[in-house]
């Protein structure tokens, strides 16, 4: 098989396994059944990664990387305006994407899964405090908030939004508030947990049309 065909191979195995994940999570995409939406053999997954293990890092890595870039577009959008706005918008924005594609948001945050998915999902979730931080660190200089510690506030800022965001992105949840009263929430905790002056009006966030691919 030529560098391209190999090339082409992987992405429809990583384009299957991802879908798969949406549709049912990790335990629903089998090597069979991701073989078998790539219309592939199932031992060809092996000649591109060890194991499937790898198989769902890589996928993670994928996704991940659009959604921090969704992230970095967001911060750099509003560069001009507060650090607290920014703050509070990307974590507002990374919320509101993850509740539109729920599956795939509780596969990112807490689906157990392979160990190195969860070395991944650790990685990701710094990746994510740094965008926070740097936020943070900037209100502080403007004197926009009071003298803290931004990484940490930071980590516990995204630590607090993902085990919110847990029940009402589980297959297993039952009835959960709204996407804009989730949002709006989390929103007022941000400003809350930062040391922010409340205030009315909150703005929708950024990027609401394009849930995680």
């Amino acid at each position: 098989m030529t560098i391209e065909g190999l090339l082409t191979t992987r992405g429809r195995l990583l384009q299957a396994a991802q879908e798969l994940v949406e549709e049912g999570g990790y335990a629903a995409a089998s090597v069979i059944a991701i073989a078998n939406r790539a219309g592939v053999a199932s031992g060809t997954l092996y000649r591109h990664w060890p194991s499937k293990g790898e198989l769902f890092a890589q996928l993670f890595r994928s996704v991940c990387d659009r959604e921090v870039a969704a992230m970095e577009a967001v911060a750099a959008e509003l560069s001009q305006r507060s650090g607290v706005e920014r703050v509070e918008t990307v974590l507002a924005t990374f919320a509101e994407r993850a509740l539109r594609n729920p599956r795939l948001a509780w596969a990112l945050i807490a689906e157990p899964v392979d160990p190195l998915v969860d070395a991944e999902r650790l990685a990701y979730r710094r990746q994510y405090a740094r965008q926070l931080s740097d936020g943070i660190q900037d209100a502080i200089v403007a004197g926009e908030l009071p003298a803290q510690d931004a990484e940490l506030t930071a980590a516990t800022l995204v630590g607090g939004v993902g085990e919110a965001l847990v029940g009402p992105v589980s297959p297993l949840g039952g009835n959960s508030p709204g996407i804009d009263e989730i949002v709006t929430a989390l929103r007022t905790f941000a400003r809350r947990a930062i040391g922010a002056q409340e205030r009315r009006g909150l703005r929708r966030s950024h990027g609401a049309s394009s849930p995680p691919a």
